[in-house]
This record gives structure tokens, sequence and C-alpha cells, in this order.
């Protein structure tokens, strides 16, 4: 039973380690080793919706788990996110082949990258331990370090892939000690308890406490690492030098898969240090205090990525800047700490991964020569050689600003009540006040496309990228239309 409960985990490893051999055994044939990619996520993908129904709390015994020893959890709200995670590593593959054909920069190691990055995105959303997180963080970061720079010959791409190695590298320091850290003040690393004896969550809840200045040191270096990885203030800097200097296809994946694995690493993390129904006084108070640490980050993010790109001209690095904003408006959710800020966080980036990487989607198949076709001039009068086009990005325009009947109000809006039920009332003022300023750069994109006259014709180049495009804005529209379904079901696996 655990061997198959470990299926989508082990799947994802044996694909992954195929895919260096079909590599060479394709001879430079790129379409084999593609199709292989895309073969591979999809039977992860069913294996990880043949073990969603199972419930970890079936298990009654360490007996009953003699190969992950407790360190994953199966099946549940683990399986529902290796599905987000294989969505989004599909996406971008749909968009990545004509992109980089067009560019000629097609290569089998793009397609064996994403694969690992994906893998390292499943590994999180399973981990019930340290180092298992850390792994999965390491493996999914390492991916794009390479990916970042995959335009090697480009200026740009380069200098955005040392960026990101650097800092990312200064971050893992960060993580790694405040895990120690953590092991010092609670003696385990098991996050849940899962069968396995005492676990962090435990330990806090019931006030044994080794060193409370441990605990303190380990959750700020925690907090400072992972905000980093999510692009969260002050932490938030390489964000837009990276996205904008990546190839538009791998900022789809990183800013979108990538900050959802991120996210979810926060989640497990402040699950397990602020668990629900703390007892300790001086334990309740420090970690109250971690909860508005959170809240203010969350607060200043969403300012400060939102201000920032109302001034950017160039729509690729508006949307990063807005990939910081929207890092704000989720940690609202893990700020609230409680089962609607869950289910809220989980939503959102179902709906953000859809209308995030479909608006770069489009940006890649305008795109020509490498960064040109991405001014917002560049846009001008574009409804008129390419309505669909033209309705498409607004869509993901309205849905990003979070205005209705889009699948990106209605993840605002569980943030937000979430947010009142926990007191932080201001946190949400906030929000609201940077939802407005966002409206101004997103709905100035759609009337330069509208409503400003075309200085010269853009060429589209679809290929599979229009599978993405139609799949992303049909789940936007069906999200924005039946929310209360896929809330429902996030509720049940979180449960």
């Amino acid at each position: 039973m655990e061997l198959f409960n470990l299926s989508p985990i082990i799947s994802i490893g044996v694909v992954c380690i195929l895919a260096l051999l079909v590599d060479p055994l394709s001879k430079g044939k790129f379409g084999i080793l593609y199709w292989f990619s895309i073969i591979g996520l999809i039977v992860t993908g069913a294996f990880s919706l043949l073990t969603i129904n199972f419930n970890p709390s079936d298990i009654t015994s360490m007996s009953q788990m003699p190969i992950s020893k407790g360190m994953v959890t199966f099946g549940r709200y683990a399986s529902f996110l290796d599905l987000l995670f294989i969505l989004g590593g599909l996406f971008t593959l749909f968009a990545a082949r004509p992109y980089f054909q067009r560019e000629n920069w097609e290569t089998n190691e793009f397609y064996t990258l994403i694969l690992f990055a994906v893998s390292g995105m499943i590994i999180i959303s399973h981990s019930n331990h340290l180092l298992m997180l850390f792994v999965g963080i390491e493996i999914m970061s390492i991916t794009f370090y390479v990916l970042a720079g995959y335009f090697r010959a480009t200026l740009k791409s380069v200098e955005a892939s040392l960026k990101y190695f650097l800092l990312g590298s200064f971050a893992t320091g960060f993580l790694l000690y405040g895990m120690s850290m953590i092991y010092g003040a609670t003696g385990t690393m098991y996050l849940q308890e899962f069968q396995t004896g005492v676990s962090i969550a435990s330990a806090i809840k019931a006030g044994m406490i080794n060193n409370q200045a441990f605990l303190a040191i380990g959750f700020a270096m925690l907090i400072v690492g992972l905000s980093f990885k999510a692009a969260a203030f002050p932490f938030h800097q390489w964000a837009p030098d990276v996205y904008s200097g990546s190839p538009t296809v791998v900022t789809a994946f990183m800013s979108t898969a990538g900050k959802a694995a991120a996210l979810i690493a926060f989640i497990i993390i402040v699950r397990a240090l602020i668990p629900i129904g703390i007892t300790n006084p001086e334990v309740l108070a420090l970690t109250h205090k971690g909860q508005m640490v959170i809240a203010i980050i969350s607060a200043i993010t969403m300012l400060i990525g939102n201000i920032t790109a109302l001034v950017q001209k160039n729509i690729k690095r508006m949307l990063a800047y807005s990939s910081v904003a929207h890092a704000g408006y989720l940690l609202i959710g893990i700020a609230a700490n409680n089962e609607k800020g869950w289910t809220g966080v989980v939503f959102y980036l179902s709906a953000y991964l859809l209308m995030q990487i479909g608006s770069f989607v489009v940006l890649s198949v305008l795109e020509q020569k490498t960064d040109k076709n991405l001014e917002l001039e560049d846009y001008a009068g574009l409804y008129k050689k390419y309505p669909v086009l033209s309705a498409i990005m607004s869509i993901f325009m309205f849905s990003l600003a979070g205005l209705p009947p889009f699948a990106g109000f209605f993840g605002k809006y569980y943030l937000f009540t979430a947010a009142i039920e926990a007191g932080f009332t201001w946190l949400t003022i906030v929000a609201v006040i940077s939802s407005i300023i966002s409206i101004a750069f997103y709905i100035g994109l759609v009337v330069w496309i509208y409503f400003k006259e075309p200085k010269e014709e853009l060429q589209a180049h679809y290929g599979s990228a229009s599978i993405t495009l139609f799949l992303t804005t049909v789940g936007i529209i069906v999200l924005g239309i039946f929310p209360s379904y896929l809330q429902s079901i996030i509720t049940k696996f979180l449960n």
C-alpha cells in the first residue's frame, strides 16, 4: 500500500532518470524527448489522481511506512498539489517548443530540466520532514538557476542566471541554518506527527521547547529563506532582473509553478511552527509575533510590487513586478494561519498559475529575436490583426487585477475573508488599496491593445502554445463562474 501511495514520487523520479537516457539515444531528435516529457508528466498525474483519495490519518503505526519512515505524506492535498505542478510543467512544454524553434535554441536539456524542476516541486508537496523539504527546494532551485541562463549566448540571460545562483545560494544558507535551529529547539525534524512520535508541531503545541531563542532564530531564518524563494520583500530584488533576463517561457514557469512550490513550502513550515491549539503562553506570544512579521512582509510586498510595476514600460518586467505583488497577496493566507487562509492560498495559486502563465505565453507568441516586441507601445492596436489573442490577453489582465467574474477575483476574496477572520483587517485594507493600484497597469495594457494606433504589425507564432492559451483561458473563466467547486475540493483535501 505504501509503495502505491508513493507512486507519484517514484513515477516522476523514474521519468527524470529515463530522460537522461533518452537524450543521448535520441541522437539530436528533439521531438522524441519532448513527447517523452509530456507522456511522463501525464503518467505521473495519473498516479496522483489514483492516490488523491487516500487519507494519511488511516495509517495507525510506523510499521505501515517501512519505506518512507513518515518522512513524506501521501494522497489528499499532496496529490492535489502534484496535479497543479504537473499542469504548470505541461503548459510550459506546450509553449516552449514553438518558442525555442523560432529562436533556434531548442535542445533536449530544456525538457529534462523541466522534468527535474517538477520532481523537486512534487517532493516539496509530499514533505513531512525538514530534510525532505530542503531536498525538494534545492532540486527545484538548481534547475531554475540553469534555466534562467538557457540563452547562454545572451548577456542578459547569463546575468540573470548568475544573480539567481549567487542570491539563491545565500538564501539556502538561511534555510539550512534555520532548520538546524528548529531541530535544536524541538529535537525533531518531522513536521507533523503522522504516527512518527514527537514532531515539530506537537512539540510546539505542548510547549516542549528545549530553547526558545533557537526557535525564534530558526523561525526568522526560515522566513528569510522562504521569502527569497517566493520573491517577497525585502528579498524580492532578484526577481525583476532574473525574470526579464530569462527566456519568456522559463519566466512563465518560474513565476508560477516555482512560486507556487515556494508558497507551499511556506505553508508546510508555518503549519508546523504555528500549530493551532498552543497552550504555553510564552510560545503563543512568540508565534503571534511570527504571524505579525509575515503580515508586515505581505503588506509591504504588495505595495512595493504594484507601485513599481506601475511605472514599467516593458511588459515582461511589469509582469515580473506584479509577480512580486502576488506573492504578497498569497502571504495573506499564510499570515492568517487558519483553514480559510490555507484554502485561499491553494485556490489563488491555482488561479494564478493559469492567468500568469497564460500572460507570459502570449508574450512568447508575439516575441521576436529575443526580447523584441515586449514594450507597451508594441502592443498598440493589437486587436486589429489578432482579435482573439487580444481578448485572451485582456482576460488574463482582468483576472490578475482581481476583477469579476474571473478566477483572480475569487482568489483574492477568499484570502481577504481569511485575513479578516484572523483579525488582520488592516492587512485586508492594504491589499484592497494594492489591488486598486494594480488596475492601472493591468487595464493600461488593455488600453494600448484596443485604444491606440499600431506603429507596426506584430507576427504571432502559435504552434502548440495554442493548447496552453486555450486551457488557461477556459480554466480562468470556469473557476470564475464555479469557484465553489474547487474551493470545496481544496477544503476536503486540506483537512
